[in-house]
Parts: structure tokens; C-alpha cells; sequence
């Protein structure tokens, strides 16, 4: 990469050229993009001390601000990442987690105050269970030295699982503000729990076709 000046930019995505220079020469582990999937871990035990030590509307706004800022790490720490040439080991062990533990530490609060009840607890299974079940197919098949690349639907239930739960974040304060603001999270909750059947159907369809071939 012929770099000529301080903004010129690369290849890499039209980050400037400089900029990616000087995130190589960090250690993979302090990079910007592994930093940010902390980030979005440390959001996990602090989203869910809003909700537990916190009141009322100040409560469901601070938790719904913070899962707004970890939504948007997840998608700038895989595109930096792209963009400035770092993905590492790490980093690929590590989004995944974060994620699930973001997702799986929402649903858990959001049916513990009653937010997700009745049969929409359903929706919240069946998403928990689909994690579990893509992440042990993941290690399964990475042992196989096989790879599943995620699909353009499974992107689409990521997109809908999020908006779905930073919705039922806001739920009640946001209904002061307009109402039907719950509802009309839980029925995305309920879309996404069925792209979450479908998507997990296709992981668990190659899985068993690997295991079967060995």
C-alpha cells in the first residue's frame, strides 16, 4: 500500500491509509476492534445493573441507551476489523460471546420484570435455545475444520432480534410516549424467534449432514 500522504485513503474500505498504517503496529489484543467487543461485554453486568438498581423511566432509557451503543459496536468493531485488515483469532472467539451474552442477559431481565410474559416467554426460549444450539454446532464443525458462513437471513434475525429487544427496553416509557410501543416489540420478538427457528434449522441441518459423512 503506497501511502501519500496523512489522508490518503487505501483499499481498506476508504478508512485513510495512515490510520490503518497505525493500527497495525498494535498488539492484536489492544486493537481498536477487540477493544470495542470488551466494551460490549462490560455492557452486559452494567445493562443489567440499570435494570436491577435503577427506577422507572430512568431505568429503561439508561438500559436502552447502552444496548443502542453496544448494537452499534457490534457492527463497527466487525467493519473495522475489515477495514483496517485486523481480524484476529481473538476477535472471532470473542464477538460471538458478546453477543450471546448481551442477548441472553436481555431476554433474562426483560422476562424477569414482566416485560416478555405469557406465551411471548416462548419467543424468548426459543431464541436462547437457538444460540445454545448454534454454538455447540459451531464448535462441533470447527473441529471438522468446517465452516458455516452466516447467511443473508440469519443477518436479517440478528437485525430484528436487536430492534425487537432495544423496543422492549424502552417498553413501558416509551408507551408514555407512544402507546403500543411494547406491543409492537414483542411482536418483533415473535418474528424473530421464527427467523431464529428457520436459521437454526439450516445450522443444524449441516451439522448433521457432517456428522453423518465422518
Amino acid at each position: 500500500m503506497r501511502i501519500v500522504g496523512p489522508l490518503t485513503c487505501g483499499a481498506s474500505g476508504g478508512v485513510p491509509s495512515s490510520m490503518v498504517e497505525i493500527a497495525h503496529r498494535r498488539p492484536s489484543y489492544a486493537n481498536l476492534p477487540n477493544v470495542l467487543t470488551y466494551g460490549r461485554i462490560l455492557a452486559v453486568p452494567a445493562l443489567v445493573a440499570c435494570l436491577d438498581l435503577l427506577e422507572g423511566d430512568v431505568a429503561r432509557w439508561s438500559a436502552f441507551a447502552l444496548f443502542v451503543v453496544a448494537g452499534v459496536t457490534d457492527w463497527l468493531d466487525g467493519y473495522l476489523a475489515r477495514a483496517w485488515e485486523q481480524q484476529s483469532t481473538l476477535g472471532r472467539m470473542l464477538d460471538p460471546i458478546a453477543d450471546k451474552l448481551l442477548v441472553g442477559a436481555v431476554l433474562m431481565m426483560l422476562v424477569h420484570d414482566n416485560t416478555i410474559r405469557g406465551p411471548s416467554i416462548w419467543a424468548a426460549i426459543i431464541i436462547l435455545c437457538r444460540e445454545i444450539l448454534v454454538s455447540g454446532l459451531r464448535e462441533f464443525l470447527a473441529e471438522l475444520n468446517v465452516k458455516i458462513h452466516v447467511s443473508q437471513l440469519a443477518k436479517w434475525k440478528t437485525a430484528v432480534q436487536l430492534v425487537a429487544l432495544a423496543v422492549l427496553l424502552a417498553g413501558p416509557a416509551a408507551d408514555k410516549l407512544l402507546p403500543g410501543i411494547s406491543g409492537l416489540g414483542l411482536a418483533l420478538l415473535w418474528v424473530a424467534a421464527l427467523l431464529t427457528l428457520w436459521t437454526g434449522y439450516d445450522y443444524l441441518k449441516a451439522g448433521v449432514r457432517h456428522a453423518m459423512e465422518r
